[in-house]
């Protein structure tokens, strides 16, 4: 069995992808925010805020998730490792699209960020079947 030290797992193409979705959507999520964050005419918030900080949170959590799936050594805590990488990439997939639909001058930039997350899809699932 091979012993992956920390700069290996780094190196591979998930992790890069990873950390790419980390700051692609840090950087639109304070684009997006700033228009989100100013209260509507009845003196409410924009329910869509949420949703900015919530890509954010799950994309700070995609690479760690990785890491773990790559240190661990047996293959039951691998795939539970695995399944969450899965769950927050639907999860961020899903609040782009909410994102999408909101009134922001931003969201058309979430649309790059949902294709990255296709990208990332389909690394995924080549690097599941690899582990």
């Amino acid at each position: 069995m091979y012993n992956y030290s920390s700069s290996d797992f780094q190196n591979s193409p998930i992790y890069t992808k990873a950390i790419e979705i980390l700051v692609l959507s840090r950087s639109i999520s304070q684009y997006v925010q700033d228009d989100l964050s100013t209260l509507k005419i009845d003196g409410k918030e924009d329910s869509n805020i949420y949703f900015s900080g919530d890509i954010i949170y799950q994309s700070e959590s995609l690479a760690p998730e990785i890491a773990k799936a790559e240190l661990e050594r047996y293959s039951d805590n691998k795939y539970k490792h695995i399944a969450s990488v899965k769950r927050l990439t639907n999860r961020l997939y899903k609040n782009c699209r909410r994102l999408e639909n909101c009134n922001s001058n931003g969201k058309e930039y979430v649309s790059i960020l949902r294709h990255e997350l296709k990208k990332f899809k389909q690394l995924q699932y080549v690097w599941s079947l690899t582990l």
